[in-house]
């Protein structure tokens, strides 16, 4: 018996500190209980003034007696003032809370109490600005870490792609490559759910010359014929997928990629044209660019990067995703010109065709040759390379050395389940406490 009772103080207890919490700062709830409070005082004033007005005007009845008694005349009036306060005070708070309740049960995942779920909701909302340039798995991976900490996120990605799927639907649509908005989009959704398992599904080989389209590409592009912008297609889709954030092209214009490779010993170099040529062609990448050249950049870009807290450059392929987007001279300078902590993100392994041989100061020496130097103020370099890369990988390593010349950040930030991959939140929270680190915490309460 003695148990039971104690248990039952126990959840009695923690029922009422879960309620208390609704009190917490920063949730934006009090201001509407104290009116919901002020708006039933105010009834109750009312409704106790027609009840005495009756109460004192009605003849003495039998039925009187029973309101003595309900009303509990028989006790003192200060007495009777708190029981009835407290009736009234768990009434309404019972109520309020079953009421939101019902009214966020769509929205609410097993397990999670209704507070959890809006004080995560509005933590996040008030998490600081951060604009991320990349592409490929490297930007997702990076983008479903970040969305744990802010809802204000923006990724910026190249739209020279013209491989896949991608150049496909680019050289028979005329459109502009969806294949990193559609990763990134199904990145930043709220839950990656069936509809978003759907915007990844890949078309087999053999089906009506379907295969090897994404149905998120085909969704992007069909969207694309039906608003009549590219743009609008994008904020269509996030709004499918309940993304959080917002994907942005770098550029609204048709771009190419272009490099010159010296070709390993033939001593000479050639002139590759296409981001799905560069990695195929066996060589080292001397230098790239856009055609056509200097393209204006999306005025939504460089606005999110001019009002950013936190820029961060990568992961992604070095010549075919991260430097696309910033040989659009506008993000280039909003970069260079914006006010956040600039961290880029040096690549775990080196890229057949691309890379290879790379050590991490090759990786920052190739963008600066590209777009100035000085751009970074942190650079975040992985330090765990015990796990075995696929076959035709390295480890990039930072030379001895770099920290002198960069402000060198090292970490174990390689996902050991999967070498060669960035580990999601652990990247995320690096960034986060290093932003806080110079800023002090940005969210307010």
């Amino acid at each position: 018996m003695g148990a039971r009772l104690s248990d039952g103080l126990r959840t009695a207890w923690n029922e009422a500190l879960r309620i208390l919490r609704w009190l917490t700062p920063g949730l934006g709830v009090k201001r509407w209980i104290l009116l919901i409070f002020f708006g039933a005082f105010l009834i109750g004033i009312g409704a106790a003034m027609l009840i005495l007005d009756v109460y004192r005007q009605t003849p003495e009845v039998w039925w009187l007696q029973w309101f003595d008694f309900i009303s509990l005349r028989f006790l003192d009036r200060t007495l009777r003032a708190v029981i009835f306060a407290l009736l009234g005070f768990g009434s309404l708070v019972y109520g309020v809370v079953r009421f939101n309740r019902s009214l966020m049960a769509p929205y609410l995942r097993p397990g999670q109490a209704m507070v959890d779920t809006l004080a995560d909701h509005r933590r996040r909302g008030r998490g600081p600005r951060i604009a991320v340039i990349g592409g490929g798995h490297g930007l997702a991976t990076l983008l479903r870490g970040l969305k744990a900490h802010t809802y204000n996120l923006t990724a910026i990605v190249t739209m020279a792609d013209d491989g896949g799927s991608s150049g496909r639907l680019r050289s028979s649509l005329g459109v502009l490559p969806p294949g990193d908005i559609r990763n990134c989009l199904a990145a930043l959704s709220n839950d990656e759910t069936l509809i978003t398992q759907l915007f990844q599904y890949r078309f087999s080989s053999g089906e009506n010359g379907m295969d090897g389209h994404s149905f998120g590409n085909l969704f992007i592009s069909a969207l694309s014929e039906i608003t009549g912008s590219f743009e609008e297609a994008i904020a269509e889709s996030g709004r499918v997928l309940s993304v959080h954030g917002q994907v942005l092209p770098a550029t609204l214009h048709d771009v190419r990629l272009v490099a010159d490779m010296a070709v390993p010993l033939a001593g000479m170099e050639v002139r590759v044209h296409g981001e799905s040529q560069i990695p195929a062609m066996q060589g080292a990448v001397r230098r790239v660019w856009l055609e056509p050249n200097s393209p204006p950049a999306y005025p939504d870009a460089v606005n999110a990067l001019l009002n950013a807290d936190l820029i961060v450059v990568g992961p992604g392929s070095l010549y075919t995703s991260i430097l696309p987007n910033l040989l659009v001279p506008d993000l280039a300078a909003a970069v260079k010109n914006s006010s956040a902590l600039k961290i880029f993100i040096c690549n775990l392994a080196t890229q057949s065709g691309e890379t290879d041989g790379y050590r991490c100061g090759d990786h920052i020496q190739a963008i600066e040759n590209h777009v100035g130097r000085g751009i970074f103020d942190i650079v975040i370099s992985n330090q765990e390379q015990s796990a075995k890369l696929p076959q035709g990988s390295e480890w990039v390593v930072a030379e001895e050395g770099l920290e002198a010349q960069y402000p060198l950040y090292k970490a174990d930030v390689a996902d050991p389940e999967q070498p060669g991959h960035h580990q999601a939140a652990r990247l995320a929270q690096i960034l986060i406490d290093l932003l806080q680190e110079r800023t002090g915490p940005l969210t307010e309460m």
